[in-house]
């Protein structure tokens, strides 16, 4: 299978996860970005990153039409989510990739346990 098919399915994974959760598909599209696609490190964090307002963008308004989703609810952390996004873009390039790999694995670890538990 080529690169090109695995970009889109790695995508699609991605997609499926976020519409299901509510957010969260960089934490699969990450790994099958690095592993399966053999993208960069870095690039492959900064990919997931750019792909993740399209993907909430169309969650949100699935959400929106099926009467799940209240705007004034989720504005707080809009504005929270919008002032952490400035900081993490411009912090990325000062962090070195182990530290980012070992942030992210701190994340999944935390968030897989909060589920288990």
């Amino acid at each position: 299978m080529g690169k090109r098919w695995r970009l889109r399915l790695s995508g699609a994974c991605g997609g499926i996860i976020n519409g299901l959760f509510g957010g969260g598909g960089g934490m699969v599209l990450v790994p099958l970005l690095r592993g399966w696609c053999g993208e960069e490190e870095r690039r492959a964090f900064a990919e997931c990153v750019a792909v993740i307002l399209p993907f909430c963008v169309l969650s949100a308004g699935i959400y929106a039409v099926g009467s799940a989703l209240d705007p004034a609810a989720a504005a707080p952390y809009l504005l929270g989510g919008l002032f952490g996004g400035l900081v993490g873009g411009k912090v990325f390039r000062k962090v070195p990739v182990v530290w980012l790999r070992r942030i992210f694995a701190v994340f999944l670890l935390y968030g897989g346990a909060r589920y288990l538990l």
